[in-house]
């Protein structure tokens, strides 16, 4: 697959496609359904299917801080695209420039002369242009107008499961609820959180709770707390573990952070990619007092996840699968929990 950053990145050859428009942030069942939809026409007009995505996404740009969480970063989404089929993703970036162009200016510049479009998959609400006046039926006729250099236009066809609309904010409602469960059948998948390890304080390894770093897009965060999860190595090997997501408030963090504690893992895991899979959440993130305090509090989590753990998929997660992870319907318990969690004195002003 080839990922083309840019409309003066593409060439003669990216022309003639079957093409669909989005943020296809999470890329869920309901977004596989419309490429289903691209590779349908592919296969019929011998062309390739191409996505086209915007970064930042729109709202991002827009609403900044208050936009959405993301589910995918940009990497992670071109990579379930590429498994979806998708031979092409043209990134635009979404800046001053792109937002003014007119809904006639974006088909002609874009869908017309950049990618040579024969065929467009789009949902019946999607609005585009500075104006907004684009929208399914300019797409028809402005497609229909321009003859043998037009194409031609399709709905996208709306995927439920369960009666309910599938969709990227259903999922990011699901996850902040620790529905990781249901969470994965809208996806189609686990949800995972992906990242290359970097050097941090170091902090956890003072206290013999050494932690693997990915940092997080200084965006909103779809996850914020203590997780019980999996996380898999380059080797395709997978660990038990906790892990902590959100800005560290006890230390302090420029950034967010993803910090994950491989349960009797011992090894040198800088600069390498891990994925992390979120099982069941603990609790929240939150400040304590003082250094003590919160190395109580990291004992106490990693009881409760090897509770977790022990009880739904034994104490090593040898042969862990993505149809066989423990992923929990809602946040853990505190009857669930081991007796012996107890001594781990947790913090009266934990927020589950």
């Amino acid at each position: 697959m080839e990922v083309i950053r840019g409309l003066h990145n593409l060439r003669e050859e990216h022309r003639g496609c079957v093409a669909t428009i989005g943020n296809f942030d999470g890329v869920h069942r309901g977004h596989q359904a419309i490429l289903d939809q691209c590779r349908e026409q592919a296969s019929k007009l011998q062309l390739p299917v191409t996505v086209v995505v915007f970064e930042p996404q729109p709202r991002e740009f827009f609403a900044g801080d208050q936009a959405p969480p993301r589910l995918t970063r940009l990497r992670e989404k071109v990579r379930l695209l590429g498994e979806a089929g998708v031979e092409t993703v043209l990134c635009l970036p979404f800046n001053d420039a792109l937002r003014s162009l007119t809904a006639v200016e974006f088909i002609d510049r874009v869908l017309v002369e950049g990618l040579g479009v024969r065929h467009l998959v789009v949902g019946d609400d999607f609005r585009f242009g500075c104006d907004r006046s684009g929208d399914f039926n300019l797409l028809a006729e402005e497609g229909e107008r321009r003859g043998p250099r037009g194409f031609s236009v399709e709905h996208t066809r709306t995927f439920t499961l369960d009666d309910e609309r599938v969709s990227s904010t259903r999922v990011r409602t699901l996850l902040a609820s620790g529905n990781f469960s249901q969470a994965a059948r809208m996806l189609g998948r686990p949800y995972r959180l992906a990242g290359r390890v970097v050097a941090d304080q170091k902090l956890g390894r003072t206290i013999g709770v050494p932690t693997a770093n990915l940092p997080l897009l200084p965006l909103p965060l779809a996850l914020r707390g203590v997780y019980a999860v999996v996380t898999e190595l380059p080797d395709g090997s997978r660990w038990p573990g906790v892990a902590n997501i959100g800005w560290r408030p006890t230390v302090g963090s420029i950034r967010p952070v993803l910090e994950a504690h491989l349960f009797d893992f011992d090894g040198d895991l800088y600069g390498q990619r891990l994925a992390v899979f979120p099982c069941a959440k603990l609790r929240g993130e939150v400040k304590f007092d003082d250094f003590a305090d919160l190395k109580r509090q990291i004992g106490a989590d990693q009881v409760r996840a090897r509770g977790y753990f022990d009880a739904g998929i034994g104490a090593d997660g040898a042969g862990l699968t993505d149809d066989t992870l423990p992923l929990a319907s809602a946040p853990l318990a505190r009857e669930a929990v081991a007796s012996e969690f107890s001594a781990g004195r947790p913090a009266d002003h934990d927020d589950g």
